[in-house]
């Protein structure tokens, strides 16, 4: 496998990041503490992964457009994500809730679409359920029963996609493959939710052919699940370091926040 056009588009239009006299933002640090990456370079980065996922997905056979990009805006300042919402960027994804319940506070006039990306306690559901418009996590019937019955009249069925576990790690979130037909029942039985599809995050390796399998296991399984009635359309899967194997493999949403945003912050010295 020939080195990644991709990325070389990516790491040409990186701007360095500055660095920042905080660990990151958490919802509480005062965000004039913080340095974040000037609007601009967000902007360039962002259209940089934008062409990277468009030659992609044109280069294994896939219409660019059926591949979302959503920016991962965990441990991010609301500067940022609004600097990304200015470059046309619409879809957040955020792993802590708390911090991310202070940014959807903040940027609520931008009318922004919040998936939840992170692991889902049973007494963070209620706040989940109310404030997010997608949640790509759901690993228990329990977790899916109580988002269903605190979802919001008010809102339209929050968007799920069950977490599987195609690597069989015991340090990864998500059900087994041979679960998954099972949870999938029982949440299209609840009203509140609607069933989209799978997400996954494989073991990290450099291999493109060993990352393209992983995926390869979600697919056929979105494949099954299919095939036994449900209507998904939807595969949440690749990250900045493997997006490319994962649209060669079906992809509609690709979950990309290192190459847009930069490296997560580290306190400075």
């Amino acid at each position: 496998w020939p080195p990644s056009l991709a990325r070389a588009i990516i790491a040409r239009n990186a701007a360095p990041m500055q660095a920042v006299p905080a660990d990151c933002y958490d919802g509480k640090t005062n965000e004039s503490e913080l340095c974040p990456m000037p609007s601009a370079d967000i902007a360039a980065k962002l259209e940089a992964v934008r062409q990277a996922v468009k030659q992609a997905a044109e280069r294994f056979g896939r219409n660019p457009a059926d591949v979302c990009v959503l920016a991962v805006s965990k441990q991010q300042p609301p500067s940022a994500i609004a600097a990304a919402a200015d470059a046309g960027q619409a879809d957040f994804g955020e792993n802590y809730l708390q911090e991310a319940l202070a940014k959807i506070a903040t940027l609520e006039a931008r009318k922004l679409n919040w998936h939840f990306i992170g692991a889902i306690q049973s007494n963070k559901t209620r706040a989940i359920a109310e404030h997010f418009s997608w949640v790509h996590t759901v690993e228990r019937a329990k977790i899916a029963q109580r988002l269903d019955a605190q979802r919001p009249a008010s809102l339209p069925p929050l968007n799920v996609c069950i977490q599987v576990n195609v690597s069989g790690e015991a340090s990864k979130a998500g059900i087994a493959p041979d679960e998954a037909d099972a949870l999938a029942a029982a949440i299209a039985e609840m009203p509140r939710l609607r069933l989209r599809g799978l997400m996954t995050i494989p073991a990290p390796v450099d291999d493109f052919a060993k990352q393209r399998a992983a995926f390869h296991t979600l697919a056929g399984l979105f494949r099954r699940l299919r095939g036994a009635g449900h209507e998904l359309d939807t595969l949440s899967m690749g990250m900045s370091g493997d997006f490319e194997a994962a649209i060669a493999e079906g992809a509609t949403i690709v979950r990309i926040g290192t190459a847009i945003f930069g490296a997560r912050r580290k306190a400075a010295p």
